[in-house]
């Protein structure tokens, strides 16, 4: 099969979040098992200011409404994935990817430009696979243009973030994409008076596909759907959901180069020990009897970070070791800086990102804190399960399908802590159960760090299953 994939960010040139990763990591998957794989992305500053070694492919006029947009196409193969890049100074030589008053514009300008760039490099495919708001109106816009070079072509239709939804004024079918009216009037690209990308997106797939099976349970409900709710059931049938995996080469205890001591499934004992030391040295924390739990985040109302202040000083007040990595929003910083004053011997925080740190955390930790309010898959969990730090999570999205809570009952299979219901309470009590087990059932704690580490979160299970969903469509 030959594979396009229409995003707006992917690894390794340019990455804001987890879906540079899925889009990534899913191409390397399908390139394995034979199959042929373009991504194509707007070509910004940040990924010009790589000096990559870019062939030009050839220059593209294209019309965006009453506008004509010139771009010049360059290619790179990295990976055995075909790379093609759209130049346009006014649209994508800025200083951020997203942000602008103008991104509805910009992302037109891209899904238009990618519908002329596939033709123009005679690259016929089977499947395209759109990504989020940014593509959504690149199948509308083929389907209504008829583009003769795209009848045998299949249409999925990824929702990451049902948060963004590329809403845009009405008049944007004509001013921007040269489409009818009608598309609004009757109903196919309308959100309440607006037109959504992303409800574009997936009305004209053949499939669409989020990143968790509970997650796509969640966004056929009024409560889980940011208002999606109705137009997933009209496409019910043809919508399923996948759970992400993780890069297993980057993240491998068992050859990590950016960790104290490498380790596996039958040496993590002394090897999370080592780690855990140096990990604590580097905080001037002393006591490393001590259970440690830790988090990676973006620190953010979503991550659920009023539960993890309630839950450290509870812990801290009982003895627990604490170390939080992460930015996003000033208060929540504020009050990292203030755990840290109050118990400076058993706090440390680092605020912003370094990734040899994170591994270290990952490898360190005994406890992986991450209760979300909401988290369509959520990748911190499985990179925590892969270091042996048990997650503690509520059962959101993702979560809920990664994290298997040890009850008692399930000691052979469970990987992890979980709760429901988003409240303080809860997860002040589901940190103390994981303390508790850790001091007087360390036999039992032990077998739950086995199983986190022989959790399958690779990208190798994910790919098939959309290799799977590709060839169903493709017959």
């Amino acid at each position: 099969m030959k594979i396009a994939m229409a995003c707006s960010e992917a690894n390794p040139f340019v990455k804001t979040g987890g879906l540079a990763d899925v889009t990534y990591a899913l191409s390397k998957e399908l390139v394995k098992l034979g199959e042929e794989v373009v991504i194509v992305l707007p070509l910004y500053n940040l990924i010009k200011a790589k000096n990559l070694p870019l062939t030009y492919v050839g220059y593209m006029s294209t019309n965006l409404g009453w506008r004509v947009e010139g771009a010049n196409i360059y290619y790179l193969v990295k990976d055995d994935i075909k790379y093609y890049f759209i130049e346009n100074r006014h649209y994508f030589e800025r200083d951020r990817i997203y942000g602008y008053d103008d991104d509805g514009e910009r992302f037109a300008f891209y899904s238009v430009a990618f519908a002329q760039l596939l033709e123009m490099v005679s690259y016929k495919p089977d499947i395209i696979h759109a990504h989020d708001w940014q593509p959504g109106m690149l199948f509308c816009y083929i389907r209504e243009k008829r583009m003769s070079f795209y009848d045998s072509a299949k249409f999925v239709m990824s929702i990451h973030n049902p948060a963004f939804q590329g809403i845009l004024d009405r008049s944007a079918l004509g001013d921007l994409f040269g489409l009818p009216d009608y598309l609004y009037d009757n109903g196919t690209v309308r959100f309440g008076d607006k037109i959504s990308s992303l409800k574009a997106g997936i009305m004209y797939a053949n499939k669409v596909t989020t990143v968790s099976p509970n997650h796509r349970n969640e966004l056929l409900t009024p409560e889980g759907s940011m208002g999606l709710n109705n137009i997933l059931i009209y496409k019910e049938y043809d919508f399923c959901g996948i759970l992400n995996g993780i890069d297993y080469n980057e993240f491998n205890p068992g050859n990590d180069k950016l960790i104290a001591k490498n380790y596996g499934p039958n040496n993590f004992v002394t090897g999370k020990k080592a780690n855990k030391k140096v990990l604590l040295e580097r905080f001037n924390i002393k006591d490393d009897s001590l259970p440690l739990y830790s988090l990676v985040s973006r620190v953010t109302w979503q991550k659920g970070m009023s539960l993890v202040f309630a839950a450290a000083r509870s812990l801290l007040d009982r003895g627990a070791n604490i170390i939080l990595l992460g930015s996003g929003e000033y208060d929540y910083e504020q009050e990292m800086e203030r755990l840290r004053r109050d118990y400076p011997e058993h706090v440390g925080i680092y605020i912003g990102y370094n990734n040899e740190l994170a591994h270290l955390i990952y490898a360190g930790s005994d406890f992986f804190m991450m209760p979300s309010l909401f988290e369509p898959c959520g990748l911190g969990q499985m990179i925590a399960q892969r270091y042996g730090a048990l997650p503690i999570v509520r059962r959101t999205g993702g979560l809920k399908d990664s994290v298997i809570n040890y009850d008692s009952s399930n000691k052979d299979i469970s990987n992890g802590y979980g709760f429901d219901n988003f409240s303080e309470f809860d997860m002040i009590q589901t940190c103390h159960y994981a303390y508790d087990i850790f001091v007087w059932d360390n036999n039992t704690h032990r077998q739950l760090v086995k199983n986190a580490l022989l959790t399958d979160n690779s990208w190798e299970k994910s790919g098939n299953s959309y290799h799977m969903l590709y060839k169903e469509i493709v017959g």
